[in-house]
C-alpha cells in the first residue's frame, strides 16, 4: 500500500512478514453528520468502504447532484489553469487553510469565470481590431505607394503631352477617370479597384485564379510586407503581401470578391485621393495608439486576476477534489429505511479501531449531532484485503512483489527477504566496485533531493528511477561489496587489501601466463588475488568460482522458498501440506542439489581435484560403483545411494497421499458443515484452509488428483530447471566483466598508446559513453530484470500464491495518485 499509516521509521521485519489483521466494520451514521464523518475518515485514511449500492447507476445514487456540481467546479478550475498556463502564471503551493466552504467557493468560482470570460472576449475583440488596423495601415502605406508612383508617371506624361500639343488635362484630373466604351458610348464605366492583404504562400495562386476568372481583364499589383503580421482571424503570425487589383464592371468585382474570400484575403477600403490617404493613415495611427493603451491596461488587469487565482488555486483544487471524493464515498453508503441514517461497511486494520472511533466522536461533536455514529465489528467469511505497513524504503521492495501478485490475506510476504536477496543477486551479476560507486552516486542524488523531487511532476523514466532510489542504493552497495570480492574496478584489479601473494620467479613469467609465478606471501586476505586478473588462468578460475557460487545461492534461496511454504502451512493449520508437500519437497531438492552444494563446499575446503560432474552423473547411472579418485569423504558412495533412494521415494510421497487424505477429510465433515458466523479470525482462516484451494461444496477427487499430479511434475522438473536458471548469475557476471575489460583495453588503453592528445580525449569520451550507456544503463537493466525473474519464478513459485487484493482505504493523501 505504500507509505500509508507507517508511523515513520523502518518497520520491523514482522510487520512485513504477515499482513495486518483486518476486520469488517459497520457504521450507522446520522444524516446530519455524514459528510463530516466521511471527511474525517478520509483524513485518517484507514477505512476501505464497500459499495453497498453496486446495483445502482451513478445517476440513481443519492448524491449525484452534488457530484455533478463538484464536476462543474473542477471544470472551472481546469479553465483557470489553462488560462494561467497561457499567461505564464504558475499556481503557488500554499499550505494555508481555506476559509471558504464549498457553497461559497462555488459562487466565487462562478463570478471569477464570468469575469475572466468577459475579459477574454473583450481582449480578443480589441486584439482583433488592433490587428485589423495594423493590416489596414500597411495597406494604406503600400497601396499608397502604387498610386503615388502612378500619379508621378501621369504628371510626366502630361508635361510631355503639353509640350507637344500645347494643351492637356488638368493636374487635378483623377487618376482613374471614366472611359467610354467603344460599342456603347451612352454607358460610361468606372474603373474600380480593391486593396487588401493575401497570405504570401497563396499569392501566386491568387494571381493566376484572378487572371483566369476574369479572362485577363484585371490589373494586379503586389508588394511584399517585410515582417510577418498577426492574422485577425487566426491570431497567428503570417507572411503576407499587399495587393491592389483594378477591374472594370460589377461582374468582375463580384468574381474578385469571391476569390478573395476563398483565399482568405483581407480587404480594406482605400481612397483614391492622396490627401485622403494621408488623413486615413493619421487616423489609423491614432486609433492604434489608443487600442494599444487599452489592451495593455486590460492585460495588466487580467494578469492581476490570474495572479490572485494562482495564489489560491491549489487550495481550491484540493477542496473540490476532497469534496468530490467525499460525495463519491457517500454514494457507496446505503440509506436507512427511516431515511435518517446512512449505513456503511468497510475493512479496517484492527490496530486502527481506536483511531476510527475517535474520528467518529469528533465528527459528531463538530456537526452538533444529537446522536453519535454507531461502530460495530461484523463477523464474516469473506477474504479481507491485504495491508502491509511500509515506509519509503520498504515500499519499493513491496512494489516489486505486488507487481507479480498481491499476497493473500496473512500469507507469508517475500518482501522481508527480498530487501536483502534482490540487491545481492543483482550485485552478483553486476560485481564491479567502480560501477557500483557510479550507481551509488546516482541513488544518493535522488535521495538528497527527494523532498524537492517528490513535489515536482517528473517524466515516466525519472519518476520510476526516483521511486526506486533506495533499491538502487542497496544494489549499488552490494555491487561495491561483490566488486571488491571479484577485485574489479572498471575491470582493473587493485591491491587494496595488501600485496599479491604471488610474484615472478623467473623470466618465463609474463602478463599473459601464470608460468613462473610462485606464492611468496600469505593468501590475499579478501577477494580474488589481483595477479589472477589478466592471466590465462583468470577465466577458468573466476568461471569456476562464479558458477559454483551461483548454484549455492540458488539452492539456498529455493530452500528458503520451501521453508516459507512450511510457514504458510503451519499458519493456516494445513497439516496435509506440511506432511505431504513440504517434507517431500525438502527431501527431493536437498537429496540432489543440496548434496551437490555440499560437494562444492567440501571441495573448496579440502582443495580436492575431484570431478563433480562425474560424481553427479554416475550417481544416477552407476550408484553402486566405487568413486575412486573422485571420492571426497568416507562413506560417500553409501550416502549417495541413500539420497538417491530418498529422492525416488519423495516423488510418490508428493503425489499419492494428499488427494486421498483430502477425500477422507471431506467425507468426515460432509453434512456437518454449517454456514454460521465465525467467532474469530483464526477460525475464518482455518475453515478457508480446510476448503483448500477449491472451495467447492462438492469434492471432485479426479480434479484434486490431476491438480496434485501437475503440481508434482512441476516441482520435480522445476527443481532441475530452476537450479540451472540460477546459472544466469554466473553468465551475466562473466558478460559484465568481459564487456568492462573490452571497453578498458580496446578503447582507453589503445587510445593511450598512440601518445596523441586528441586521440586520447576521443578515447576517454568513447569510454565514458560506452561505460554509461552499456554498462551503467543496459547492463543494470539486464541484471535487474534477471534478478526480478529469479525472485518471481525460481523463489516465489515455491510458496507464494499472490491471489489477494490490496487494501485501498478512503484517504485524502491518495488523491494525487488517483488524479494521475
Amino acid at each position: 500500500m505504500g507509505e500509508v499509516a507507517s508511523g515513520g521509521g523502518c518497520c520491523p521485519p514482522m510487520d512485513l512478514f504477515r499482513s495486518e489483521p483486518m476486520q469488517l466494520v459497520q457504521l450507522i451514521i446520522p444524516i446530519e453528520s455524514a459528510h463530516r464523518t466521511v471527511s474525517y475518515l478520509g483524513d485518517l485514511g484507514l477505512l476501505q468502504f464497500k459499495d453497498l449500492n453496486a446495483e445502482k447507476s451513478p445517476f440513481q445514487r443519492t448524491y449525484a447532484t452534488q457530484i455533478k456540481r463538484c464536476g462543474e467546479m473542477a471544470r472551472k478550475l481546469r479553465f483557470f489553469k489553462e488560462q494561467m498556463l497561457k499567461a505564464g502564471v504558475s499556481p503557488k503551493n500554499s499550505l494555508g487553510h481555506v476559509d471558504l466552504n464549498i457553497d461559497d467557493l462555488d459562487v466565487k468560482l462562478t463570478d471569477i469565470e464570468v469575469e475572466l470570460t468577459e475579459m477574454n472576449a473583450n481582449g480578443e475583440k480589441l486584439q482583433r481590431t488592433y490587428n485589423e488596423l495594423v493590416e489596414y495601415k500597411l495597406v494604406l502605406q503600400k497601396a499608397g505607394e502604387f498610386f503615388q508612383s502612378a500619379q508621378s508617371r501621369a504628371i510626366e506624361q502630361q508635361r510631355e503631352y503639353e509640350s507637344h500639343q500645347l494643351s492637356g488635362e488638368s493636374m487635378e484630373t483623377p487618376l482613374l477617370q471614366d472611359q467610354e466604351l467603344l460599342g456603347d458610348s451612352g454607358k460610361p464605366v468606372k474603373l474600380g479597384f480593391l486593396a487588401g492583404l493575401v497570405p504570401r504562400e497563396k499569392s501566386q495562386a491568387f494571381e493566376r485564379i484572378l487572371f483566369r476568372a476574369t479572362r485577363g481583364n484585371v490589373f494586379l499589383r503586389q508588394a511584399v510586407v517585410e515582417d510577418p503580421v498577426i492574422d485577425p482571424v487566426s491570431g497567428e503570425k503570417i507572411e503576407k503581401n499587399v495587393f491592389v487589383v483594378f477591374y472594370a464592371g460589377e461582374k468582375a468585382k463580384a468574381k474578385i470578391l469571391k476569390i478573395c474570400d476563398a483565399f482568405g484575403a483581407d480587404r480594406y477600403p482605400f481612397a483614391e485621393e492622396l490627401g485622403k490617404q494621408a488623413q486615413m493613415i493619421k487616423e489609423v495611427s491614432g486609433r492604434l495608439s489608443e487600442l494599444k493603451t487599452t489592451i495593455d491596461a486590460g492585460s495588466l488587469h487580467r494578469g492581476s486576476l490570474l495572479q490572485t487565482i494562482g495564489a489560491q488555486f491549489e487550495q481550491w483544487n484540493l477542496l473540490v477534489r476532497k469534496e468530490k471524493s467525499v460525495y463519491h464515498t457517500l454514494n457507496m453508503l446505503s440509506l436507512d429505511v427511516t431515511k435518517k441514517c446512512l449505513v456503511a461497511e468497510g475493512w479496517s486494520p484492527i490496530f486502527a479501531t481506536k483511531q476510527i472511533q475517535d474520528a467518529l466522536e469528533r465528527a459528531a461533536i463538530d456537526s452538533n449531532s444529537q446522536v453519535g455514529t454507531i461502530f460495530q465489528v461484523l463477523q464474516t467469511r469473506e477474504m479481507p484485503p491485504t495491508y502491509f505497513r511500509t515506509n519509503k524504503v520498504t515500499s519499493s521492495f513491496q512494489g516489486i512483489i505486488d507487481s507479480y501478485g498481491v499476497a493473500k490475506y496473512q500469507e507469508a510476504n517475500p518482501t522481508v527477504y527480498t530487501i536483502v536477496t534482490f540487491p545481492f543477486l543483482f550485485a552478483v551479476m553486476f560485481g564491479d566496485w567502480g560501477h557500483g560507486i557510479c550507481l551509488l552516486l546516482a541513488a544518493l542524488y535522488f535521495i538528497i533531493r527527494e523532498k524537492k523531487l517528490s513535489s515536482q511532476k517528473l517524466d515516466d523514466i525519472t519518476e520510476m528511477t526516483f521511486g526506486g532510489r533506495y533499491v538502487i542504493m542497496l544494489m549499488a552497495l552490494f555491487s561495491i561489496y561483490t566488486g571488491l570480492i571479484y577485485n574489479e574496478f572498471f575491470s582493473v584489479p587493485f591491491e587494496l587489501f595488501g600485496p599479491s601473494a604471488y610474484a615472478c620467479h623467473d623470466l618465463s613469467c609474463s602478463d599473459a601466463t601464470t608460468s613462473g609465478l610462485v606464492k611468496v606471501r600469505h593468501t590475499y586476505p579478501f577477494g580474488v588475488d589481483p595477479v589472477w586478473h589478466g592471466t590465462r588462468s583468470e577465466l577458468p578460475f573466476l568461471n569456476s568460482l562464479k558458477m559454483k557460487m551461483s548454484i549455492l545461492l540458488g539452492v539456498a534461496q529455493m530452500n528458503l522458498g520451501i521453508i516459507m511454504s512450511y510457514c504458510n502451512a503451519l499458519f493456516f493449520r494445513n497439516n496435509v501440506n506440511v506432511w505431504f508437500q513440504f517434507i517431500p519437497q525438502m527431501i527431493f531438492l536437498n537429496a540432489l542439489f543440496g548434496y551437490l552444494s555440499l560437494l562444492i563446499i567440501v571441495k573448496w575446503c579440502t582443495g580436492s581435484q575431484a570431478d563433480l560432474y562425474h560424481i553427479m552423473i554416475y550417481m544416477f547411472l552407476s550408484p553402486a560403483d566405487d568413486l575412486g579418485e573422485n571420492q571426497l569423504f568416507v562413506g560417500q558412495k553409501y550416502l549417495q545411494m541413500t539420497l538417491l533412494l530418498l529422492a525416488l521415494v519423495a516423488v510418490p510421497w508428493m503425489l499419492l497421499p494428499k488427494p486421498f487424505i483430502l477425500k477422507i477429510q471431506h467425507q468426515a465433515r460432509h453434512g456437518d458443515e454449517s454456514y454460521t458466523a465465525l467467532q474469530t479470525t483464526e477460525e475464518s482462516l482455518q475453515v478457508e484452509s480446510n476448503h483448500d484451494s477449491h472451495g467447492h461444496e462438492e469434492f471432485e477427487f479426479s480434479e484434486v488428483f490431476v491438480h496434485q499430479l501437475i503440481h508434482t511434475i512441476e516441482f520435480v522438473l522445476g527443481a532441475v530447471s530452476n537450479t540451472a536458471s540460477y546459472l544466469r548469475l554466473w553468465a551475466l557476471s562473466l558478460a559484465h566483466s568481459e564487456l568492462s575489460s573490452v571497453f578498458y583495453e580496446k578503447v582507453l588503453v589503445l587510445a593511450w598508446g598512440y601518445n596523441n592528445v586528441i586521440i586520447l580525449i576521443v578515447g576517454i569520451v568513447v569510454f565514458v559513453f560506452a561505460t554509461v550507456g552499456v554498462l551503467l544503463v543496459m547492463e543494470t537493466l539486464s541484471a535487474f530484470l534477471h534478478a526480478l525473474r529469479l525472485h518471481w519464478v525460481e523463489f516465489q513459485n515455491k510458496f507464494y500464491e499472490g491471489d489477494g487484493y490490496k487494501f485501498h482505504p478512503f484517504s485524502f493523501a491518495l488523491l494525487d495518485e488517483e488524479e494521475e
